[in-house]
């Protein structure tokens, strides 16, 4: 196992017709932001711009690994990877799109029926169709196997039931991948569990956004009191939602989504640290840290994005780098605060603004996409440790 997980790195270039695209969508980007300040720039995953994300469509940059016969680009994961990198590198606004484009659309691709397909993903590539993830529920934490929202079927499809709570951007989004129990109960674990496309437009929805620390409003309390789906709701097969949602995480782990959520603080302290005659011993220290890191943890995420080209599913390997990556990001705020207080520079104040931003809302970095003790028990588990 430990050889396999070896060779789940083993070195990849992204291909030249791919490293291509970085080009366009550099400029691309730098028009579309013009001067938006960085405190606004460090909130890419959570700025939410719909113009923006189907300025992108309309470029073919939503969708760009979904097959052409759905609207899709039919590119390569190393052709997705310069595009991400970019878009969050930057710091442009990506949430109005993110889910959508990351892990719902190659969920429906695989699992969907050709309805389904023919209906969601077209409009995923133009930007017509935002989707938000019902995974989480209330008094759960971080065990996704103890859902207890409930899909009953009716004579005219399914009845809806049940609570998700941390829901980014369900008030924004139009559909919903819900996991939730179709048989059983909560005490049988990984049985029962299936996945329902939610229109969140249906009576019997309810929505409640939660305010975070930040003053930002990503998150949300999503309630379902008795709301009616139609039979195609169910996408993939009935009872094998654990499966499903296992798969679709690995997309959401995986990429360099796990290593830039600081980057734009990171490049607000470089652009500071170069208006000065000189830098001191302790601060190159910790750009070197942050130099070595950030190449090895893109370097395992280039060999994921090589399996994910080859169609294979690397879903242990990205909780790898979904953990390494989320501890840089976490890092990165309090490298800068430390080298910021040893050092005799004085910082902007658009440099301490966002690195204000940052220090608030990066705890949360842990737990998006999956809490660091989860992780490392699935690695452990992967590892054949426990």
């Amino acid at each position: 196992m430990t050889a396999a997980i070896t060779r789940s790195f083993e070195p990849a270039a992204i291909p030249a017709e791919d490293e291509a695209l970085r080009a366009p969508v550099r400029e691309f980007i730098a028009a579309a932001l013009g001067d938006m300040p960085a405190h606004q720039r460090a909130r890419s995953w959570m700025g939410f711009d719909a113009d923006f994300s189907r300025a992108l469509a309309r470029r073919g940059w939503l969708g760009l690994t979904l097959p052409t016969q759905y609207g899709g680009g039919g590119r390569s994961a190393f052709a997705r990877f310069v595009l991400t990198e970019e878009l969050l590198a930057a710091g442009a606004p990506v949430s109005a799109h993110w889910i959508a484009d990351r892990q719902s659309a190659p969920l429906i691709l695989r699992y969907g029926s050709e309805a389904q397909r023919q209906r969601f993903l077209p409009a995923i590539c133009r930007g017509e169709a935002f989707f938000c993830i019902g995974m989480s529920e209330p008094d759960t934490g971080s065990d996704l196997a103890g859902v207890r929202t409930r899909a009953t079927r009716t004579a005219n499809g399914w009845r809806l039931d049940g609570r998700k709570i941390w829901t980014t951007n369900a008030h924004r989004s139009q559909f919903m991948c819900a996991l939730v129990r179709t048989s059983g109960s909560a005490e049988d674990r990984h049985k029962g569990l299936s996945q329902l496309l939610v229109d969140l437009s249906l009576p019997g929805i309810h929505i409640r956004p939660i305010r975070d620390i930040s003053g930002d409003a990503h998150f949300c309390e999503v309630l379902f009191d008795g709301a009616e789906l139609p039979p195609d709701a169910l996408i993939g097969e009935e009872g094998a939602g654990w499966q499903q949602v296992t798969a679709e995480l690995a997309f959401e782990r995986s990429g360099p989504e796990r290593i830039y959520s600081s980057m734009v603080l990171a490049d607000s302290w470089l652009a500071d640290l170069r208006s000065q005659p000189q830098v001191d011993g302790a601060t190159l220290a910790v750009l070197g840290r942050l130099a070595g890191r950030t190449a090895v943890l893109r370097a395992m995420s280039l060999a994921i994005a090589a399996q994910l080209d080859r169609g294979e599913q690397p879903a242990l390997a990205a909780s790898f780098v979904k953990d390494l990556g989320t501890e840089l990001e976490q890092n990165i705020p309090g490298w800068v605060a430390q080298a910021l207080q040893t050092s005799d520079m004085l910082p902007s104040p658009a440099l301490m603004q966002t690195l204000a931003y940052v220090t608030q809302v990066c705890p949360s970095f842990s737990l998006r996409g999956g809490t660091r003790q989860i992780l490392r028990g699935i690695v452990a588990r992967g590892l054949g440790l426990r």
